[in-house]
């Protein structure tokens, strides 16, 4: 079935697009009468960020035959290749939430994945730090949280204790998180795609699930390739070149998720949450030979965000953010091609000096030179409390076969082995 898959994706030709009434009403009628190409399989996962990768790699390692699909040239070209590369201990999250859960246990998986698969990762610990008296409270419930959720090793210190590690480092106490690190996000989905490879998962790029109707208990999904959407207005529906009916479809589509289930014709849009987008920028720090710091310096977290940050990559180079930028006005196809606005404009440094010298005063002017932006996927919005991520299944929202991810924002990059080991435990049939 796949090799003839294959070459069906590989020779999708443009076709027109048909008005927005019939569409919703006669599409799968017209698919028939049209006579596109449609093909019965497995498993498809939509999305081939670390998490779907992840997923993939997982149903592949039960002997399960696997579609991943994306509508970009390659793997990780999201949020997955656009965050902080931080390997999180599982502080913030309430106790036995999903975040809470996959964090801890993926953290433990992902670490030993590394070292057995020789991805480039180091432990290097984190503090977490009250720059003044009124944080102290909330770095103690930081503390307790942590805790609960079965974090090893938390400390807290006094300021002097934290200072005396850091030099450059200014605070009046401080959580340290040992068991923090950092990974190399691309080494890792490689050779996650590797493995799922060998395990006979195939990945088709450029190639955009757009839509799709629920027939017979099964989801038929509508497929057209990338470069076809370019210059769609997403005011009708695009005509799908091919129709996959996968036994299991893992929606993981990460910026794009809620609007492709939205476009899933017999799923209740009532169980969809609300989605919002939140831009985060970064800072590299320039002239300077020796980094400033060795482990990864938190603030208090603040409203859509763990607040400005120090990060260290592999190589020893030190970047500051993300901030939270909350954007609007996104349509379907610029969510479905990525196509969001990922500039970092300079100015908007000035709003970066005063929060990171509220714990590294030493912090020159002009030394901060902008780096790179990602997108998170929330499904809260401004001065919302943060939402748990979502997975659901046939028991909320009726499809049979279908699961849906939301909101996998931080801590996705961590949970990832632990949504695929839940997904393929608890879905797979």
């Amino acid at each position: 079935m796949l090799p003839r898959l294959k070459q069906t994706l590989q020779s999708l030709k443009r076709t027109a697009t048909i008005s927005k009434a019939q569409a919703i009403k006669n599409l799968s009628t017209q698919i028939k009468k049209e006579d596109v190409p449609t093909e019965k399989l497995d498993c498809v996962v939509i999305g081939a960020g670390v998490v779907g990768i992840a997923i993939a790699r997982e149903l592949a390692s039960k002997g399960r035959e696997v579609l991943v699909l994306d509508s970009a040239s390659t793997f990780g070209t999201g949020t997955s290749s656009r965050n902080s590369e931080v390997i999180h201990a599982g502080i913030y999250y309430p106790p036995d939430s999903l975040k809470a859960l996959f964090c801890v246990r993926g953290r433990e998986l992902l670490y030993r994945y590394c070292y057995e698969h020789g991805v480039p990762c180091k432990q290097i610990g984190k503090l977490i730090v009250a720059t003044g008296p009124l944080e102290i409270s909330k770095l103690n419930e930081l503390m307790n949280r942590g805790t609960q959720n079965g974090v090893d090793n938390l400390k807290m210190l006094e300021g002097f204790e934290a200072m005396k590690m850091e030099p450059e480092l200014q605070c009046k106490k401080a959580l340290l998180s040992p068991v923090s690190g950092i990974v190399d996000s691309h080494s890792l989905m490689l050779s996650l795609v590797g493995e799922a490879e060998n395990n006979g998962t195939t990945f088709s790029y450029n190639s955009t699930v757009i839509s799709g109707h629920l027939e017979g208990n099964c989801l038929h999904l509508y497929i057209v390739e990338s470069k076809d959407l370019e210059n769609w207005n997403g005011d009708y529906p695009l005509h799908p070149e091919l129709v996959l009916v996968p036994k299991l479809v893992v929606n993981s589509a990460g910026l794009s998720s809620l609007a492709l289930a939205k476009r899933f014709h017999g799923l209740d849009n009532g169980i969809i949450p609300p989605g919002f987008f939140a831009r985060g920028c970064y800072f590299t720090l320039s002239s300077t030979k020796v980094p400033p710091f060795e482990h990864l310096i938190y603030p208090i977290p603040e409203d859509g965000g763990l607040g400005v940050h120090v990060t260290l990559d592999l190589d020893g180079h030190l970047k500051f953010g993300p901030d939270v930028e909350w954007i609007d006005g996104i349509d379907d196809v610029s969510s479905f091609l990525n196509k969001y606005d990922y500039s970092v404009s300079a100015s908007r440094a000035e709003r970066f000096y005063p929060e990171i010298r509220k714990y590294y005063p030493n912090l020159k002017d002009g030394s901060l030179q902008p780096g790179y932006s990602g997108i998170r996927p929330k499904i809260s919005g401004p001065r919302q409390s943060p939402i748990d991520f979502v997975i659901q299944g046939e028991d909320i929202h009726g499809v049979p076969g279908l699961v849906n991810l939301f909101g996998i924002e931080s801590p996705g990059l961590t949970a990832s082995m632990a949504i695929a080991e839940h997904i393929a435990s608890r879905f797979l049939k």
